[in-house]
């Protein structure tokens, strides 16, 4: 397997796992604030034993990096906070398809991040992906929950393109389970203070989905992601990761009963034709 095939298969799991994890918003009743926190908690940990356990540095390259990392670190944490906070106010269906806009951020982002030209068919493929999510949503009346759903999901779609691009800047310099500590390490310690402020009744149970979040489902799945950038673009792996709705509409629909709309059912096909388009383009890279 060569390494563009190699990267194809850890950024589709990542995004399998990265689909899932929106049943947590639904699954834990704590403030989206505090799921986050949780999850970096435990998924910084767990990043944590893994580099001691492989004896890797995490030192590093120049002094300016950290405070790059520190930034990023703060807008992982905006990221999360607000992809949960949209699953939270509306449906897991409407929180990851209104995240998915991402790649259509991550379209202009990157040409001004590494000085690239914009591509024709990178711009055709973000926007049909963009059609594909607006046909899921129904109305745009801000005194609805879909509304409220579909705007913290632009943010957090926003979010997550800014630090997508930023990713693969610095995936070349750095192992990418270094990048994921960093980012999630400096996440726990900048939302630590919300616990103190919200002060939360945690049960066992949440502890114990806490842990499969942090570990699972973003340990893993992060350092999958962020390796895989190494080999594709960052467009193509944002146009992959449209089919994270499409994962989590379905679980949702079979755990949680949120059966999905004629509309987003259409939506999903949509969004899962530009999915093959943009893997198939990748192998030419």
């Amino acid at each position: 397997m060569n390494n563009s095939n190699k990267s194809l298969l850890e950024i589709h799991l990542a995004v399998f796992l990265f689909g899932v994890s929106g049943l947590f918003g639904k699954l834990l009743s704590l403030p989206s604030i505090i799921i986050v926190l949780g999850r970096v908690c435990f998924s910084s940990l767990f990043l944590l034993l893994l580099l001691l356990y492989i004896k890797q540095d995490i030192k590093l390259k120049e002094k300016k990096h950290y405070l790059y990392f520190i930034i990023m670190g703060v807008i992982l944490a905006i990221h999360w906070t607000t992809f949960f906070q949209s699953i939270q106010v509306s449906t897991v269906a409407i929180g990851l398809l209104s995240f998915s806009t991402f790649p259509v951020f991550v379209t202009f982002l990157e040409p001004y991040f590494f000085k690239e030209n914009i591509k024709l068919s990178n711009i055709v493929v973000a926007i049909i992906t963009f059609l594909g999510i607006v046909l899921v949503i129904p109305s745009f009346e801000f005194g609805n929950s879909v509304t409220q759903g579909v705007i913290w999901g632009l943010v957090s779609g926003f979010t997550y393109g800014i630090l997508s691009v930023l990713n693969k800047k610095y995936v070349k310099e750095y192992p990418s389970s270094v990048i994921a500590f960093y980012e999630q390490f400096i996440a726990a310690i900048i939302l630590i203070p919300f616990y103190f402020l919200q002060k939360p009744i945690i049960q066992t149970n949440d502890i114990l989905l806490l842990a499969l979040l942090g570990v699972v489902f973003t340990g893993i799945s992060h350092l999958l992601f962020i390796n895989s950038l190494k080999d594709i673009k960052a467009q193509t792996a944002g146009i992959i990761s449209s089919l994270e709705p499409v994962y989590g509409i379905v679980f949702a629909a079979f755990l949680l009963s949120e059966i999905p709309s004629l509309r987003e059912v259409l939506g999903g096909i949509v969004i899962l034709s530009a999915v093959f388009y943009s893997t198939f383009k990748s192998r030419q890279i």
